[in-house]
């Protein structure tokens, strides 16, 4: 499911977030990027170590007082830091046509025209995230941006060791990928629960930063639940975690961990555009889950309905109903509007019509695209799920089997 980036609306939204996923291109010639993507317009990546700040955070506990020789930020890396990983990934890329600069004037001053046959070139990506070993039987989670379409995957051990590593599947909805190294008995961290985690709480994420291994930072939970759309990753399907925990390119697919040295989630994407204290992890309920269907299936489908929508408010329905062009007569002030409705699409077949208000699915209220998004993906693909609509202003029910989201599809 796809939610409409809210900056496109000025009265809702007055500042464009830009998330960066946090992987490490390596330059050089004939290296491109490869494993990090920009997914709005920026720059640069404006993300800035606060490791100064954190420090003299962590310099007390919980209680106030001073942390003396356990120090528990210390003991959870020195706990977990073997069994985080650096991935190294590289693909060759294949293209037809003349190089970027045989249209330059002064390449031309000195090497004449190009002949007009296309040639052939290649080049090869590679970039470096993170990982963590989960299974002592040689199985690590990481980024799906991290390995997608990775010809090669180097496995790097913090003692220095360097294994061939296999993608046993990737899942670009969550962000989320699977490795297997052929080695037993390697060091594993614990998983531990996203779900009660609390603004406030401590964050400890470990990773390769600019190809600094196993770097420690710290800081907290600043938030829960952060929608896709808020982050500025529009198509994936994850209720982020929010953390102040210094995040820096190569960080893709490192452990965040809770005081106990427990992974709650895992990091992916940091703001950019001048933004500071802004990272993103996977919350580890979802990245396990997805981790076990990818084991199991080698992929993962995701329930789709094939509709677009938008949370209403008072404000957008009185904007809808005087634009001409939309074509809708909205009643209702509250709800999540269906604005398109994609042709033999399951709610196409189910009987959803644009200009409808869903009010609930599956028996539950709902007030935002985002509860709407996170109701369809707790679904089952070809099951049986209820929404309730108010259309023109009547309420009525309307049964709709969702389909497997289809490869592409940008919407829910």
């Amino acid at each position: 499911m796809m939610t409409p980036n809210k900056s496109s609306n000025p009265k809702s939204r007055t500042l464009k977030q830009v998330a960066l996923y946090a992987t490490l291109p390596l330059i050089g010639a004939g290296v491109t990027l490869f494993g990090g993507r920009v997914l709005q317009q920026s720059p640069a990546i404006a993300q800035s170590s606060n490791s100064s700040t954190n420090t003299s955070v962590i310099a007390q506990n919980r209680t106030g007082a001073l942390v003396g020789e356990s120090n528990f930020i210390a003991d959870a890396a020195e706990r977990v830091g073997p069994a985080v990983v650096r991935i190294n990934a590289s693909r060759t890329i294949k293209s037809s046509g003349r190089p970027d600069f045989s249209d330059n004037p002064m390449f031309k001053r000195f090497f004449g025209e190009m002949p007009d046959q296309p040639q052939p070139q290649e080049r090869v990506q590679r970039g470096t995230g993170s990982g963590f070993i989960y299974s002592n039987d040689g199985l690590i989670m990481t980024n799906a941006h991290v390995v997608a379409g990775a010809e090669t995957v180097e496995v790097v051990l913090r003692d220095g060791r360097k294994i061939s590593g296999k993608v046993l599947g990737v899942d670009s909805l969550t962000d989320v990928a699977v490795i297997r190294v052929n080695e037993r008995n390697l060091p594993t961290v614990n998983l531990g629960d996203s779900d009660g985690l609390r603004p406030g709480e401590w964050a400890i994420a470990i990773g390769n930063p600019l190809g600094l291994d196993n770097t420690v930072t710290a800081g907290i939970i600043s938030a829960t639940g952060r929608s896709s759309s808020q982050v500025g990753v529009p198509d994936k399907r994850v209720g982020f975690i929010q953390t102040d925990a210094a995040i820096n390119p190569g960080n893709s697919g490192g452990p965040l961990l809770n005081q106990r040295g427990e992974v709650i989630g895992m990091n992916t994407a940091i703001i950019g555009g001048g933004a500071q204290g802004l990272g993103f992890a996977i919350p580890i309920k979802t990245a396990k889950r997805i981790a076990e269907q990818l084991m199991s299936n080698g992929k993962v489908n995701h329930p789709y309905l094939g509709i677009r929508m938008t949370t209403l408010t008072p404000d957008l329905k009185k904007e809808i109903n005087q634009d001409p062009n939309a074509n809708l007569n909205v009643k209702d002030d509250r709800g999540v509007l269906v604005f398109k409705v994609e042709n033999s699409s399951p709610a196409a077949k189910g009987g959803l019509k644009a200009g409808d208000v869903i009010k609930k699915v599956g028996g539950k209220s709902v007030e935002t695209a985002e509860q709407v998004q996170q109701a369809v993906e707790a679904s089952s693909v070809g099951g049986d799920l209820a929404i309730e609509v108010s259309r023109v202003g009547q309420l009525m029910s309307v049964n709709v089997r969702p389909g497997a989201f289809p490869v592409n599809a940008g919407r829910e």
